[in-house]
């Protein structure tokens, strides 16, 4: 599959999926095409610049240049206030790496699977953007408040954001916090993970691989009674559970 024939995959898909225009009215004629094919139809181009807007949740201005003296927005005007041919905003060129990159997923490494689906599946800026304008995971999200703000602000950030799980933007299973605590407690912060986790199980009341990861936490931080505490809620909620049993006996404890 070529850029161009993407390019009208793309299309194809949007013109089915997406109803409502934009507000920029596209030029009919097109400077500086370095991707798309120089005769691209300017719906099509529409079309395809409406997707990327979807998927980003962006506007024009994040990519493309408004004039100067424009309204905010790009205005009523819509497109005939930005200066499309100009390269001055990085993201212009990002996205054109993007382009090309995707292009040769798709072509290169894709097209080599044996057996590929037929209609062949496909990467889009969906697949790894979701509504994002910069590609992302709640365990990055996690770390980075972690480290810039500190465990309470990371903690009110994943509140938040659970609120919009519909968004489909994160995955909101247990795994992605499990890992950012366990990131943690590599760095030393038992405490900050014990935090993370126990807020996670008010989201999972019932997890016994919770409870076992703060248990080990408070241990390996010399916290002995809270782990055994910790490892016998494992067993009250899973009595069979040989992890807890096992790690108990190792303590000289009776399960």
């Amino acid at each position: 599959m070529t850029v161009r024939t993407l390019c009208r995959l793309v299309a194809v898909v949007l013109a089915i999926t997406v109803v409502q225009p934009l507000s920029a009215q596209f030029p009919q004629k097109f400077e500086n095409l370095q991707v798309f094919p120089k005769d691209i139809h300017p719906d099509t181009l529409n079309r395809i610049m409406r997707g990327f807007t979807m998927a980003l949740s962006v506007r024009c201005q994040f990519c493309h240049v408004e004039r100067e003296g424009a309204p905010a927005g790009g205005g009523s005007g819509g497109g005939l206030n930005f200066d499309f041919f100009k390269d001055d905003k990085d993201n212009k060129k990002i996205a054109r790496l993007m382009l090309r990159m995707a292009d040769s997923i798709n072509t290169r490494f894709l097209a080599s699977i044996p057996n590929r689906d037929d209609p062949p599946t496909n990467v889009t800026c969906m697949t790894c953007h979701r509504g994002l304008s910069t590609p992302g995971t709640i365990e990055t999200v996690l770390l980075r408040t972690t480290a810039r703000a500190g465990v309470d602000s990371a903690i009110a950030r994943y509140r938040v954001l659970r609120n919009e799980m519909a968004t489909g933007r994160y995955n909101f299973t247990e795994q992605p916090v499990s890992e950012v605590a366990r990131s943690l407690a590599q760095q030393g912060r038992h405490a900050d993970a014990v935090k993370l986790l126990e807020m996670l199980q008010e989201f999972y009341p019932n997890s016994v691989n919770i409870d076992y990861q703060i248990a080990e936490l408070h241990l390996a931080g010399g916290n002995r009674d809270q782990g055994i505490a910790r490892l016998r809620a494992v067993l009250a909620k899973n009595p069979n559970d040989r992890r807890a049993q096992q790690r108990l006996q190792q303590l000289g404890v009776q399960p």
